[in-house]
């Protein structure tokens, strides 16, 4: 029923139509906070060449940063970052991506890119990032994936510059351009499970409650595109039901993604089974827009020649990793801990 307001019937019409104009004000507010962004850290950068060009021709020492940062406070008393501390950052900022030989590369290219995130990113990448090259990637991601300042920390101290696209996989022959590329890419090796708790002496159900039970981590740790569909997932082949240990859709690949855990080495059987329960999946799941399914096999060892080799064969996209767990409880400190039954017990009494 239309509502009157102010001498004007607010119809269906004007509700889509409001709707829209309110997306063309966020999006403009999006776009204008994005280019206030760029044009800060263009004015950073121009500082950082003006610095460092100073002091290369007149062999100033780090003194006269404090003149400076002095002098600009006093006269744009309005605008932040003129600090010491910050023209600082500013100058080794500069300096991070200039006094490189890949600077010569790509110099248009390159300043663009540290000019489209935000500062605080910037810095933390320039200090815990070895060099250019691991620099530019999680730039990359950071523009890619939008990440928070947080989660950018997180997957620099996880090493996933040096982790992702490693893990030993058949996609190349298995999958057609680009979802080849894109899946690879998907892949780590090692995955990082320290944001678990486990016992010492765990098998493969906890190991899988686990990473259910923190499976905002888990999500993060596999990758931008998972979505959790849910944990043994029941699948029937013939007169047999079979149960799958993970199963994800990846939003970017649009395919159904199982994944299978194992806590020990990896054996050429795993890889057998796992070709089975992707075939099952494309058989009884698959719709016709979704792309091939891929399986992750994720062990807590490998041998890479065995891998390769088991995977000679194999009709389906699969890819092997194994996971890294270094914070597990000791057994006896385990035991020590209530269940949640008994914590339960304790408050009822």
């Amino acid at each position: 029923m239309a509502r009157k307001e102010v001498g004007f019937v607010v119809t269906d019409d004007y509700k889509t139509w409001i709707e829209e104009v309110k997306n063309k004000i966020r999006n403009s507010q999006i776009k204008a906070s994005v280019r206030i962004n760029y044009e800060m850290l263009d004015l950073y950068w121009n500082l950082g060449v003006a610095i460092c060009e100073k002091q290369n021709q007149a062999k100033w020492g780090d003194a006269f940063l404090k003149v400076m940062s002095n002098d600009l406070q006093k006269a744009f008393p309005g605008v932040s970052g003129f600090s010491v501390e910050n023209l600082k950052h500013i100058r080794y900022w500069y300096n991070f991506y200039t006094n490189n030989e890949k600077w010569l590369q790509g110099v248009t290219q390159i300043e663009s890119m540290v000019k489209s995130i935000p500062w605080g990113h910037n810095q933390r990448i320039m200090y815990k990032c070895k060099d250019i090259d691991e620099a530019l990637f999680y730039i990359q991601k950071t523009m890619d994936n939008n990440w928070s300042r947080n989660v950018l920390v997180h997957q620099i101290e996880s090493d996933l510059y040096a982790r992702q696209g490693k893990a030993i996989n058949n996609f190349q022959v298995k999958l057609p351009e680009p979802q080849s590329d894109l899946a690879e890419q998907t892949l780590k090796d090692p995955y990082n499970f320290d944001f678990l708790a486990l016992r010492e002496e765990y098998n493969e159900r906890e190991l899988e409650d686990a990473l259910v039970e923190q499976i905002t981590q888990f999500l993060l740790e596999l990758g931008t595109g998972f979505s959790f569909i849910g944990k043994q997932v029941e699948i029937k082949v013939g007169e047999s039901n079979f149960y799958i240990d993970l199963l994800f859709y990846h939003v970017k690949l649009h395919c159904y993604v199982v994944v299978e855990l194992k806590t020990e080495k990896f054996k050429p059987e795993f890889a057998g089974q796992l070709n089975f329960y992707v075939t099952a999946v494309n058989k009884n799941m698959k719709d016709e827009q979704d792309n091939q399914t891929i399986g992750i096999l994720i062990c807590k060892d490998k041998d890479d020649v065995v891998a390769e080799y088991s995977l000679e064969n194999i009709s389906q996209p699969i890819g092997i990793a194994q996971y890294e767990l270094t914070k597990v409880l000791r057994k006896e400190f385990k035991s020590s801990l209530p269940t949640i039954e008994e914590i339960e017990e304790g408050l009822s009494e």
